[in-house]
Parts: structure tokens; C-alpha cells; sequence
């Protein structure tokens, strides 16, 4: 056997059944096991009822066929029996039994039955002694020559006119077959014969039960379609309807025909879009007012933020002259710090108002990504500062926004400068149809938990780097212009320490290939 264990495992290994996964299949799947059930079970009790009703009507004949031959053959038997009267009664009961073709025996006072058929079965023990014990008709069900039988056994009861139990060998006793007519007279007569008749009729009735239950599957099959038709088309149109919303469309209603479960459903999914639509146009209307308000707040704000630029400019070269009291020198300086920064912010605020209403302008040029570097890095003073290197190896060609670019450039190095430790490294590197451009420094890096948020609008991981004058909004709007050239902007950690901005760029010829 082991060697067939082998091929029956590896042929499960590549085997995985699976269970059918539409819920159309499950549904007529499950009605047809429950109507295969419902067949299977009527067919199974029909069949045992009938089954029994056919034993039952077998053995209450038998037992009555052979009563009638021992009532009619038993009072000319003389008692004692010999065995040859035995056997001559067993062959007239025979003869008697005509088509159910009897095989009788018999035997007197326990002894061992005799029989005038060579091919009687044998009696079995559990009768004999079922017969002895009880003194009435017994019979029982057996198999011989892989054939049933059924076998009976009768004691043979007698009654005396002058009251004589029949002691003398010679006397001639007047018997009865019901013990309940006077005493046994010791004389059992067992009789058997084959049930193939009955067996005949039985595997009819399992053949007809086979023949039916394909014609029942078969019917059951239409209204299995009809009751997973009914329940899936309100299913299918809450799908559509759940798309519809998904895409977009939260004016979406469905009809919700009927009382049943799946109309409620529906009615709840109608709530819920109306409750989705209208929060969601309040969120608009919010959104939008917010917008609004920053975009005007940083409008209003420009024309005095010019004025205090130009009067701090005054007074920053009073303070550079020295005409002024040193305490007024430091505050003059200390406002004329702020108002840029404020002017900064204000610049920084209009620049999202336009990516929020979609309308900041790009203008695409085919440009080395390692020359905009380097003017980014001359613009702003750090081409010869030692807090930040350059790595160009090679040409970066890309088709970008050249001043969009630059902006997310300072505002990495920037930021790399302000919260990090030098030196801030800026490289460039090339990787197929992709341009990346990485800064990198060697701060403490960015706290795990502050990870997801870096490019919030005005957040700032207090809790792991100081205070900084920006507006917290310089990462925001480098990743803005990083999407708007097509790219993307990410945020990590090094291994070695420090924080890591990866800006990804698609190459100049893969960016013709997409337009």
C-alpha cells in the first residue's frame, strides 16, 4: 500500500478544489443540494417503508401458508414421531408449498431437524432457540448461497378428547399448531424458502427512486435559476449603484421595489448616498470657502506686506549706517526678519490657492536635469558653500518645468539645512526611463511617527526638530510641483542617519513617448 501513497499525495499537492466563487453558482448549487436532500430523504423513507411493507406482508403469508399445512398434515402424524414420519411430513409440506417452494424440516423434542430436501438450508441456532423459548412462531430473515431467505419455525401443540398427554408410543395423538389450544407436543416443524421475489421487487422500487431523481434535479435546476435570478438582480443593481458613487456620482438612487430584505437594503443604500451627497457638498462648500479665505487673506496681505518691505528696507540700511541706538538697530533688524518671513508665507499661501483651484501654469522645457541643479544651488549662494555638495556623474535630460524644478530643489536643501546637520548631499542619478535626484544630510533624520505627514501643509515634527522660520508649508509645495512635472517626491531615512528626499523625474525621451 505504500507505494501508492506517493502519486495519490502529489496528485492532491496539484490539486486545490475550489468552491465556486459567483454567487449565482453558490445559489443554484445550494438549492440543488437542498432539493437533492429533500429527494434524497422522501426516497429514502418511501423506500424503507415500502421495504418493510413488503418484508412484513411476505412473513405474516409464509407464516399463515404454513399454519394452514400443519393444521391440515400434523393430526395424521403419529407421536412419537420416527424420523422417517419426520421426513415424510417435510416432503408432503414441500409439495404443499407449490410456487414458494418450501424447504421444510423438522424435529421432535429438541432433536436435529430432518429434512426430505438434500438443498434445505440449515436451520439457524437462533431460531431453534427462539422457537424453544418462546413456544410460538418465529421467523427470521437470513442469507444462504448469497441468496435471502426466509426461514420459520412453528411448534406443533395437541389436545387428547380423553385427556391423555400422549405418553404411549403408539398412541395416535389429535394435534394443533397453536400452543394456546393445549400443550406441546414436542413436534417443531421450520420451514424456509427464498426471497427472491421480494428482492426483485425491492430493487425495483431502488431503480424507479434512481430513475426519478435525475428528472427531480433536472426540474429543481429551473426554479434554482429563477429564485438566483430574483436575488441577484437587486444585488447586481446595488453593485452598479456602489460603482456609480465610487466614480463619483452621489446623486445616484436606486428603486426599491417590494417588502422584502433586499428592499430594505436598497432604501438603507438610497439613505446612505443622500447622507453621502450631502455631507460631501458640505465639504465642498467649506473646502471651498476655506480656499477662498486664504487666498484672499494672502491677496489683502501683499500690498501692506510691500509697503513694510520697502520701509524695513530704509531702516535696514539705517541700522547698516549705524545712525541708530543699538537697541533700535536690533529691532529694527528683528521685524525687518519677520516681515520677510511673513512675506514668504503670503507668497507660499497664493501658490497653493492656485494648485487648489488648478490653475498654477507649466511650462515644459527639455533641459539637464545636472544644470538646474547647479543654478539652484548658484541662485541661492550654496554652490560654494561647503554645507552642500553636488554628485552629477552624468547627463540627466528631462522635459520639465525649469522654475517648478528649482523651487522644489531649494526648498529640499533648504529644509535639509534647517533641520538637518551638514553636509547635505545632492546627487543625481539616471535608472532607465526614470531621472532621480536625492538630498540628503546628516541630521537625526525624521521620526518614524512624523513619516506619512512630512508633506502636510504646515506640519511640523516639533518634538524632533527646532523651531525653524518657515511657513511649514515648503514640502507641501515641492511635492505639488514634483506632480505637477509628472514626478513624485518621497520622504525616508538613511541607514547611516540623516533624511532622505528622493525627487523622481520621467526621463526627457519617455516624457515625448507619454505626450
Amino acid at each position: 500500500m505504500r507505494r501508492f501513497r506517493l502519486p495519490l499525495r502529489s496528485a492532491a499537492r496539484g490539486f486545490r478544489p475550489h468552491a465556486p466563487r459567483g454567487l449565482r453558482v453558490r445559489l443554484v448549487v445550494a438549492f440543488l443540494l437542498a432539493a437533492a436532500f429533500g429527494a434524497l430523504l422522501t426516497a429514502g423513507l418511501t423506500f424503507h417503508r415500502a421495504r418493510a411493507a413488503i418484508l412484513d406482508r411476505a412473513e405474516e403469508t409464509a407464516v399463515a401458508d404454513l399454519r394452514t399445512q400443519l393444521d391440515s398434515l400434523a393430526p395424521d402424524l403419529t407421536l412419537p414421531p420416527t424420523a422417517e414420519d419426520l421426513r415424510g411430513l417435510t416432503r408432503q409440506i414441500d409439495q404443499a408449498g407449490g410456487a414458494r417452494a418450501w424447504h421444510a424440516s423438522a424435529s421432535y423434542r429438541g432433536g436435529e431437524p430432518v429434512t426430505a430436501s438434500p438443498g434445505t438450508p440449515p436451520v439457524p441456532a437462533e431460531l431453534r432457540r427462539a422457537v424453544q423459548d418462546s413456544g410460538r412462531a418465529v421467523h427470521q430473515r437470513t442469507e444462504h448461497d448469497g441468496r435471502p431467505w426466509l426461514a420459520l419455525g412453528m411448534p406443533v401443540a395437541y389436545t387428547d378428547d380423553s385427556g391423555d398427554t400422549g405418553t404411549d408410543a403408539d398412541a395416535h395423538a389429535d394435534t394443533d399448531t397453536s400452543a394456546d389450544a393445549g400443550s406441546l407436543s414436542g413436534l417443531t416443524v421450520y420451514a424456509a424458502f427464498p426471497l427472491d421475489d421480494d428482492r426483485a421487487d425491492i430493487d425495483a422500487l431502488v431503480t424507479a427512486a434512481e430513475a426519478g431523481a435525475v428528472p427531480a434535479l433536472a426540474l429543481a435546476l429551473v426554479p434554482a435559476l429563477f429564485a438566483a435570478r430574483s436575488v441577484l438582480r437587486p444585488v447586481r443593481r446595488l453593485r452598479h449603484g456602489a460603482e456609480r458613487i465610487a466614480a463619483g456620482e452621489l446623486d445616484t438612487r436606486l428603486d426599491a421595489p417590494g417588502r422584502d430584505e433586499l428592499a430594505d437594503l436598497t432604501r438603507s443604500f438610497n439613505t446612505m448616498a443622500e447622507t453621502l451627497e450631502r455631507d460631501a457638498a458640505e465639504l465642498r462648500r467649506l473646502e471651498a470657502g476655506a480656499r477662498r479665505f486664504a487666498a484672499d487673506v494672502a491677496h489683502e496681505l501683499r500690498t501692506p506686506l510691500a509697503a513694510m518691505a520697502a520701509v524695513t528696507e530704509v531702516l535696514d540700511e539705517d541700522a547698516a549706517s549705524g545712525v541708530l541706538p543699538a537697541d533700535t538697530e536690533d529691532a529694527v533688524r528683528l521685524i525687518s526678519e519677520e516681515v520677510r518671513a511673513l512675506a514668504r508665507t503670503v507668497e507660499d499661501l497664493m501658490e497653493v490657492s492656485r494648485f487648489d483651484a488648478k490653475a498654477a501654469p507649466v511650462h515644459r522645457e527639455d533641459v539637464d536635469l545636472r544644470t538646474l541643479v547647479t543654478k539652484t544651488l548658484q541662485l541661492r549662494g550654496w554652490a560654494h558653500d561647503e554645507r552642500v555638495r553636488a554628485d552629477l556623474p552624468e547627463p540627466a535630460p528631462v522635459r520639465v518645468d525649469p522654475r517648478r524644478i528649482d523651487v522644489v530643489l531649494g526648498n529640499l536643501v533648504a529644509n535639509a539645512l534647517h533641520h538637518g546637520r551638514p553636509p547635505v548631499t545632492v546627487a543625481v542619478r539616471v535608472r532607465g526611463d526614470r531621472v532621480r535626484v536625492t538630498v540628503t544630510d546628516r541630521g537625526p533624520g525624521i521620526p518614524d511617527e512624523a513619516l506619512p505627514y512630512v508633506f502636510d501643509r504646515f506640519y511640523k515634527a516639533d518634538a524632533a526638530r527646532p523651531r525653524s522660520g518657515g511657513s511649514g508649508l515648503g514640502l507641501a509645495i515641492a511635492q505639488e510641483n514634483a506632480a505637477l512635472n509628472d514626478g513624485t517626491l518621497t520622504a525616508a531615512n538613511h541607514p547611516d542617519g540623516g533624511a532622505v528626499f528622493t525627487l523622481t523625474l520621467p526621463s526627457a525621451a519617455s516624457s515625448r513617448g507619454t505626450t
